[in-house]
């Protein structure tokens, strides 16, 4: 072993996220709702050297499968993302995350005079301008919101 190995151990059952866009890990784990108050490995790599993205983060979960909400989640921090399933030591489902065109119902449009934002049973829907960098319209109002505007929501 070379002081330049690094040691992390295999989860049993649980999700690995790998090719999170440096330094988003956190941003990760706080979609996942993990606040470190319960039981289960929780491993965060963050600035780890990639020859794909530079600097990309990863975040292992053990214990726990993600809700396709979650993954949708994800995709508009880290597109690239990939997501591998545990089970027994083993990887038995691989899939990278993808930004859709259209998404429904996961974020809140930053215009407080939206139509989304009223009392109207009106479902937010936003589609898709720039993925790098990140740039979403309301489809009600034409707002546009940025990555930060919806990182402050998570």
């Amino acid at each position: 072993m070379t002081e330049t190995t690094l040691l992390v151990s295999k989860i049993r059952n649980g999700t690995v996220i790998d090719h999170i866009s440096g330094g988003y890990a956190l941003d990760v784990v706080k979609i996942l709702g993990i606040t470190g108050k319960t039981n289960g490995i929780v491993l965060i790599a963050m600035h780890v050297p990639s020859k794909q993205l530079g600097l990309k983060d990863i975040v292992k979960v053990e214990g726990r499968e993600l809700e396709p909400e979650e993954v949708d989640k994800i995709a508009l921090l880290a597109p690239g993302a990939s997501i591998n399933i545990f089970r027994n030591y083993q990887v038995m489902d691989k899939k990278r995350v993808k930004l859709p065109s259209s998404i429904r119902g996961i974020v809140k449009c930053g215009n407080p005079a939206c139509i989304s934002n009223s009392n109207e049973p009106v479902q937010t829907q936003f589609y898709v301008k720039s993925q790098e960098p990140l740039m979403i319209r309301c489809h009600y109002c034409s707002f546009l919101m940025e990555k930060e505007d919806i990182l402050k929501q998570f």
